[in-house]
């Protein structure tokens, strides 16, 4: 069900969407995995031969979007090949092996009982994101995958785009007679929001992509359990141990700040060693800047870092999802992890050392959700 309601109707709309979901979740909790398999390879195939549909309404959104930031309007874009990777994504899911029913520990009791621990469906999964229209198909495959229906409210600066989408998925839906599995709320009324969020009994988890903002209003409006997350204050720390890894560093920092950075997981505070500042300092600003990035930095750094600017005390906790990059040298890698420990969101940090000893402290320090070495 995703057709329009008035805004009269609208908590009727949001009830009734949401029990068609409820319906849905109890057929995906007894279908085979291997159906939900061949179920989300037709989704992939489904993306990618009305790609040209979800083009044109994709640029039905950008020509509508005034004043959004150039963070958001990347988030919003869609070409062809983004349309390709969104398709490649639901097929990588459809390839993952099946979490419903697996046996995580069992044991029998003295007396002849078996007791097991298994995985279930939770059943109906609300999903609240803002711009990204790739999150639409990625949370509708992953849902599935793992038994659950789900209940997608997107941006309204998406909206046209959302529904292209789901349009491609439900067609497969439809065809196995369970179209409430993946449910579109196609309203911009921002009081569904409020709505899906107090229907206890029928949202079984909230869970909110967006800013911070957007994660306030959820956690304060949920009678429902949430899952959510925080900014992406990602990190990079240059350790001292960089044996034979020059470039690599370099093309590791460029990337993660200018290939996306408007995305949550692009850097946003590089740190370096102090063993090697003089050195690495001069060759990454030259990177950095032919990448158009501005660089902040703090007072060791700004002496070694051309064409950079003075760091203040707000850009270590900034997620700024631009061309904008803070810059600090530390003494050490305890002293990194302190920093990201005390400004980091737990998102995603990344070292580079040629040390697994220093490796295997940096992701024994840090808790963040992704640590890549």
């Amino acid at each position: 069900m995703s057709a329009h309601r008035p805004d009269a109707d609208l908590e009727a709309f949001c009830r009734s969407l949401v029990t068609e979901a409820r319906q849905a979740a109890d057929a995906l909790r007894l279908m085979p995995g291997a159906d939900r398999s061949r179920m989300l390879r037709e989704m992939a195939s489904s993306i990618a031969s009305r790609a040209d549909f979800i083009l044109e309404a994709n640029a039905r959104d950008e020509a509508g979007a005034s004043g959004l930031s150039p963070a958001m309007r990347d988030r919003l874009h869609l070409d062809r090949g983004r349309v390709e990777a969104m398709a490649a994504a639901v097929e990588r899911i459809a390839g993952q092996s099946d979490p419903v029913g697996r046996v995580v520990e069992g044991r029998v009791l003295e007396c002849g009982v078996r007791l097991e621990k298994r995985r279930v469906p939770l059943g109906v999964i609300l999903m609240i994101y803002e711009s990204r229209p790739n999150v639409t198909s990625d949370a509708a495959a992953l849902c599935l995958r793992s038994g659950n229906a789900v209940v997608l409210r997107g941006g309204r600066e998406s909206a046209h785009t959302n529904r292209a989408i789901v349009d491609a998925l439900r067609s497969v839906l439809e065809a196995r007679g369970i179209p409430g599995a993946v449910a579109f709320v196609d309203s911009p009324d921002r009081a569904a929001i409020d709505i899906l969020l107090g229907l206890e009994g029928l949202i079984d988890l909230a869970i909110p992509r967006g800013g911070p903002s957007l994660m306030r209003a959820v956690a304060g409006a949920a009678r429902v359990p949430v899952i959510k997350h925080d900014a992406g204050v990602c990190h990079v720390y240059l350790d001292a141990a960089l044996d034979g890894l020059d470039q690599t560093a370099i093309n590791i920092v460029v990337n993660s700040k200018a290939q996306r950075p408007g995305v949550c997981n692009a850097a946003e505070t590089l740190l370096v060693h102090e063993s090697q500042a003089e050195r690495m300092l001069p060759a990454l600003a030259r990177g950095l800047s032919r990448a158009r990035v501005e660089m902040r930095c703090d007072p060791r750094s700004l002496a070694l870092t051309p064409g950079a600017v003075p760091a203040t005390d707000a850009d270590w906790g900034t997620e700024y999802l631009d061309l904008i990059l803070a810059i600090r040298v530390v003494g050490s890698l305890d002293e990194a992890c302190e920093h990201i420990r005390r400004h980091g969101s737990g998102h995603t940090e990344a070292i580079v050392t040629s040390s697994l000893v220093a490796a295997e402290r940096f992701v024994g320090l840090l808790d963040s959700a992704n640590i890549l070495v």
